[in-house]
């Protein structure tokens, strides 16, 4: 468990720090494309560090989950399923190479009318539902690791954009909202909707695969 907390220390700072106050000092000492690789192998390393240290941490049974709790699970597992397929389909300035569609449409659009931060609540949602059902101290560590880096990372990604895109994620930022239906009911459009179900299918098909408990639709197939 010490291995498993200290890992996601690495793995969420770095993160964070990377992201964020050290991006642009880093990034002006070596360069865009070397900043690049070396954000992707920190991340690798460390993630790879918390994969490893959470496989040898011990089952600490906290509580035992209800069924009902897994059915509620499954359905909040498919609302986050529906919202990251949608974060890659709806335009999505918050992501890097997507900037640019806040000149052409600055409205929000699909997924994006219901939170301008889709992927990472989707990320969010998963933890809690993770910690909801498993019931061990090591998914609840994980769980609240992926979830802080997930949801404070939404909140610093939202000072990133005004600083990159200015006046006009300003605007967009007002026209969403930070917490999922935070400005009133809106659909995620059909093309997200049908991502997300396929995102959904798949990911539970290859719960059990990976050492996980069976879950979703194929509980009962």
């Amino acid at each position: 468990m010490e291995q498993l907390a200290l890992a996601l220390v690495a793995f969420v700072g770095s993160h964070e720090l990377l992201s964020h106050p050290l991006r642009k000092t880093v990034t002006d000492r070596i360069g865009e494309k070397a900043f690049q690789g070396l954000y992707s192998l920190v991340a690798l390393g460390t993630f790879a560090w918390v994969v490893m240290a959470f496989r040898a941490a011990p089952v600490e049974m906290l509580w035992v989950a209800p069924d009902w709790v897994w059915t509620a699970g499954s359905l909040v597992m498919l609302a986050a399923s529906i919202l990251f397929a949608g974060a890659f389909i709806a335009p999505n300035p918050s992501l890097n190479m997507m900037g640019g569609v806040l000149a052409k449409n600055p409205l929000p659009q699909g997924v994006m009318r219901i939170t301008r931060h889709p992927m990472l609540w989707s990320f969010g949602l998963w933890a809690v539902v993770h910690a909801a059902v498993a019931g061990t101290a090591a998914v609840l560590l994980l769980s609240a690791g992926m979830g802080f880096l997930s949801l404070f990372g939404a909140r610093m990604l939202d000072g990133k954009k005004q600083r990159q895109l200015g006046a006009g994620w300003v605007a967009f930022e007002a026209a969403t909202a930070f917490v999922p239906f935070g400005r009133g009911f809106a659909l995620p459009g059909w093309k997200a909707t049908v991502g997300g179900v396929l995102v959904f299918l798949a990911a539970t098909w290859l719960h059990p695969r990976l050492g996980a408990p069976v879950v979703g639709i194929w509980e009962y197939l």
